[in-house]
């Protein structure tokens, strides 16, 4: 089983302990023990030894906060999102590599030259090319997405991609990108992917996603893309 993302884990917001500004801004939401990653796939019956890999799209804290329910599971991360979170500036930019478990020691996922549709880097981790990695560089300079392609549809995570799917389909940059430029290319192509082929998007903070898998809804792209002006979260 491959897991992608494993969301925040709650003892990671207990703000007395970090006055890093991410971490105060983050907790405009709150989650419980029983909420975190593992609990819930325990409710479906899936435990840590079943998840033999983790793809994380990227390195903030509300992604990899609940990696302490994976010490054994092979943990994907690509190179450069890897050496960004642990350079000098990386808690400048977001990142809490101090939080990490010890065990921590992903193994590195070099994105190929292979198309994937409109996206011109991809790397396959199955061998039916079911399961694949695309660069969807924006949110961070080395942000990945997944898709998997299952009877004719091809379900897109897109991690922090896009806010939500109206962002993505207006080609609205969501304020928090490494790139306003990069992040309108990679929603540009994540569009012509839904025009392509029949697509669900799910990026992880749209509180529509969920519901979106559960029925199978198409991504309807109409006309052209409107204004990449930035637009804050809140």
């Amino acid at each position: 089983m491959i897991v992608v993302d494993t969301g925040q884990g709650a003892h990671l917001l207990d703000t007395g302990k970090s006055l890093h500004p991410y971490m105060r801004w983050e907790v405009s939401f709150r989650i419980e023990r029983d909420e975190e990653i593992g609990p819930r796939l325990g409710a479906l019956g899936i435990g840590p030894r079943d998840v033999k890999r983790v793809v994380l799209t990227h390195l903030h804290a509300d992604h990899d906060g609940g990696l302490a329910h994976f010490p054994r599971s092979e943990i994907l991360v690509t190179r450069g999102e890897l050496r960004t979170a642990r350079g000098w500036l990386a808690r400048a930019r977001g990142y809490l590599p101090q939080r990490w478990p010890s065990w921590f020691d992903p193994v590195p996922l070099d994105i190929a030259a292979e198309p994937f549709g409109p996206f011109a880097a991809s790397r396959r981790l199955t061998e039916a090319g079911d399961v694949v990695v695309v660069a969807t560089p924006g949110h961070t300079a080395h942000h990945v997405s997944v898709a998997v392609v299952d009877d004719g549809l091809t379900y897109f995570l897109a991690g922090d991609a896009s806010y939500n799917e109206r962002l993505m389909l207006a080609g609205r940059i969501d304020g928090v990108s490494a790139d306003d430029e990069v992040a309108g290319g990679t929603l540009g192509a994540i569009r012509q992917l839904a025009r392509d082929r029949p697509t669900v998007y799910l990026p992880t903070h749209d509180p529509e996603s969920a519901a979106r898998l559960s029925s199978h809804t198409l991504v309807e792209v109409v006309g052209a893309s409107a204004s990449r002006a930035p637009e804050r979260r809140t």
